[in-house]
């Protein structure tokens, strides 16, 4: 499909009473969706449509503008972004951006990826974006939600697919009715989740985050307080302005490529300006904060963070690392930031994905997450996936 085959190319639904919606050929009623996927021209219009949808949705961080704006300001070259627009009697309902890329694989032809709020640049993408999905009208996310995806399913052809990364259950059962509806398998590539600490049962058992944690996290993080308070006053500091936070992340790069070398998340050389974006733009609204621990004047411990309708995201972070293991100044770090959000009223802690240790022993409640590709059924889909098993029945092994 070249980019002009699909400007302006719409679909109309019916707002489902079922779990699915049902497409009709002309606009029905007042309860008629209008999905259009169109070429994106111009970032400061959609700005305007997204801020005042988003307004009206509940919604992840990873849809909200400050980083899909931002996103969009650093896409590499070659992307071909697109949005998928759900209009209702003319109003905006539903909002998302749809990339395409093409990829070989098995056997000669080359196959169109269609990823929601991805590059299908493998290095780009390693921005990691979860709770991924729709920006959806509140009063009616089911069915803009399904009609969105069942519309771009029914552009899908021939090895076609549409990647859907780090969506949570409700997107996941969303994407599946629609699929099943149009004829297409679903393939999931990967499973994980992401813990975090509830503030609501913290609250509930007195309010005490460490009384909270299992015998030995308590030992070890006491231990590490007592042994870092023998240099000096240990503390935990956010970062107030947007040169502070700039400071502080170029030190937590510092931090995490000592301990990771260049193979980090930031070896890619658009992520620097991505994020020095991102915090300039979110840090006066309060929705970037950078922290450090110190230890007297020295900096042990760097988070950066998110903060969205009263949660915490835990980005990334970097730590000074020594020979002895009893200094843990990444669950240090970690502590002191939960229990400055517990104090702040905030409503909980994010890890986000990923399977750390620190964040088992930390948290006290969990989220799922996929990460899933639907397309036509074919033999060639089979062996890839009959591939990807084995290899990670590989990797299981070898782990253990």
């Amino acid at each position: 499909m070249s980019s002009t085959s699909v400007t302006d190319a719409k679909i109309h639904y019916l707002r489902p009473t079922s779990p699915r919606a049902v497409p009709i050929n002309t606009i029905g009623q007042d309860a008629a969706l209008d999905v259009s996927v169109e070429t994106l021209r111009d970032v400061a219009d959609l700005e305007a449509s997204w801020k005042d949808l988003e307004a009206r949705a509940a919604h992840s961080f990873y849809l909200s503008w400050l980083w899909i704006g931002t996103w969009l300001r650093h896409l590499p070259k070659g992307t071909e972004p697109h949005v998928l627009i759900v209009r209702e009697l003319g109003k905006i309902v539903g909002l998302a951006i749809v990339c395409r890329r093409k990829t070989w694989r098995l056997g000669s032809q080359a196959r169109m990826r269609w990823l929601l709020n991805e590059t299908g640049d493998a290095r780009f993408d390693r921005l990691f974006i979860e709770y991924n999905g729709i920006l959806a009208e509140r009063a009616s996310a089911d069915a803009i939600t399904v009609a969105c995806l069942e519309a771009s399913m029914q552009r899908l052809r021939h090895s076609d697919e549409l990647v859907l990364s780090g969506i949570d259950p409700a997107v996941e059962l969303s994407a599946r009715c629609a699929a099943c509806f149009t004829d297409l398998v679903t393939d999931v590539k990967v499973v994980d989740i992401a813990p975090w600490v509830d503030f609501t049962e913290v609250r509930r058992k007195g309010g005490d985050y460490r009384a909270t944690l299992g015998r030995n996290t308590r030992q070890a993080v006491s231990r590490s307080m007592r042994l870092y308070a023998e240099r000096g006053s240990i503390g935990h500091l956010t970062m107030e302005t947007t040169s502070e936070a700039l400071a502080a992340f170029d030190e937590l790069i510092s931090f995490h490529r000592s301990r990771w070398g260049r193979k980090g998340p930031f070896a890619h050389p658009g992520f620097r300006s991505f994020h020095e974006d991102l915090i300039a733009r979110g840090v006066p609204i309060g929705a970037v904060r950078i922290s450090r621990t110190l230890v007297g004047d020295q900096t042990i411990g760097i988070l950066y963070n998110f903060v969205h309708q009263g949660h915490v995201l835990n980005y990334q972070s970097g730590f000074f690392y020594e020979q002895d293991g009893r200094l843990k100044p990444g669950l240090i770090s970690h502590v002191l930031s939960i229990e400055d959000s517990l104090l702040r009223g905030e409503r909980g802690y994010d890890f986000l994905a990923g399977s750390a240790g620190h964040k088992s022993r930390l948290a006290n409640a969990e989220s799922s997450m996929k990460w899933i590709v639907i397309g036509k059924d074919s033999l060639e889909r089979r062996i890839e996936a009959k591939v990807r098993r084995a290899r990670q029945r590989l990797r299981l092994m070898v782990t253990h």
